[in-house]
């Protein structure tokens, strides 16, 4: 079970991840985007940051909604709306809840990649940050079906994740900036799918230490 105050813990958390690894993040899109990724990511959590101590006591639908406006306010390039829609899509699962139980993650967690493919019109294959997402959700709901804790499950889903970012090295991207290189995008890993696996294991990790 993920109460409201745990979730602005996990939102806090990813927003120190993102300022961490902004350098990296700017470095993976350097060579195959717009070389913003990473400071368009940490910009974005920073803004929402600014929001947390207001959200306290709110339920976990109106905390990702207002971490979805934040990021499509201040984030620039794909980043922001992608990831604003995903937050946006989750919020409408969890609205008027204080916790969120195991099927209700499965229903976040599907319902933020739904958001992802309707905004980006990507599906996995294209190096995206659906490479490390889906692959990821797939294993979380077999976990939960199978009776383990969301632990347990947010471990396996990062996991996943990383596999799925080493799986975009070796494919040609068909979305966005780094669509224009055609092959010389192989060899690369995908920015989006990076962030995401970042944002991944932070859930996990904090999850593991509540």
């Amino acid at each position: 079970m993920i109460t409201s105050d745990m979730l602005l813990n996990i939102i806090e958390n990813m927003a120190h991840v993102m300022k961490e690894n902004k350098e990296y993040l700017t470095e993976l899109d350097a060579k195959i985007g717009d070389s913003d990724h990473g400071i368009n990511m940490d910009k974005g959590f920073s803004a929402v940051l600014e929001k947390l101590p207001s959200l306290k006591g709110q339920d976990c639908g109106t905390i990702l909604k207002t971490v979805a406006m934040s990021l499509i306010s201040k984030v620039g390039g794909a980043s922001g709306p992608l990831y604003g829609t995903a937050f946006l899509k989750s919020a409408g699962v969890v609205q008027g809840k204080m916790e969120i139980n195991s099927q209700d993650a499965v229903a976040v967690f599907d319902e933020a990649i739904k958001g992802v493919k309707m905004r980006g019109k990507a599906e996995k294959g294209d190096k995206t940050m659906l490479d490390a997402l889906i692959p990821a959700y797939e294993v979380f709901k077999e976990s939960i079906e199978k009776g383990e804790d969301m632990v347990k499950a947010s471990f396996k889903a990062q996991e996943a994740a990383y596999d799925g970012v080493e799986y975009t090295k070796g494919i040609i991207a068909r979305k966005g900036r780094a669509s224009y290189l055609g092959e010389r995008s192989i060899g690369h890993q995908d920015p989006g799918a990076t962030s995401s696996y970042l944002l991944l294991k932070t859930i996990w990790n904090t999850l593991d230490k509540a």
